[in-house]
């Protein structure tokens, strides 16, 4: 994964909003605006611009069924994510205690 995406998807999981957006939906399976909307209690407008931010970043994928369009975690994503910041964290220069 190149830094610029990384660093795309580090900042989508920053905000603890969407964290918990992407929560929700990971553990659901799937959800749609309207049920976000009772969880988090904020407007359907804030939730949908917290939807776009973590799909440009690749984490979720959306599915319209009739008036209803279904958020789906791409767990691919988050696999990647980690496995990369697993590798960085190695590669990282230890300390050294005197």
């Amino acid at each position: 994964m190149d830094t610029i995406r990384l660093a795309k998807i580090a900042k989508a999981l920053a905000d603890p909003t969407r964290l918990r957006i992407y929560q929700e939906i990971a553990q659901k399976g799937e959800c749609f605006c309207g049920e976000l909307v009772e969880m988090e209690d904020v407007a359907p407008g804030t939730i949908s611009h917290h939807l776009k931010i973590l799909a440009d970043a690749d984490l979720i994928e959306s599915r319209r069924d009739g008036q209803f369009i279904y958020n789906k975690a791409k767990p691919e994503t988050m696999k990647e994510f980690a496995k990369t910041l697993n590798k960085l964290s190695h590669s990282a220069p230890r300390s050294v205690r005197s």
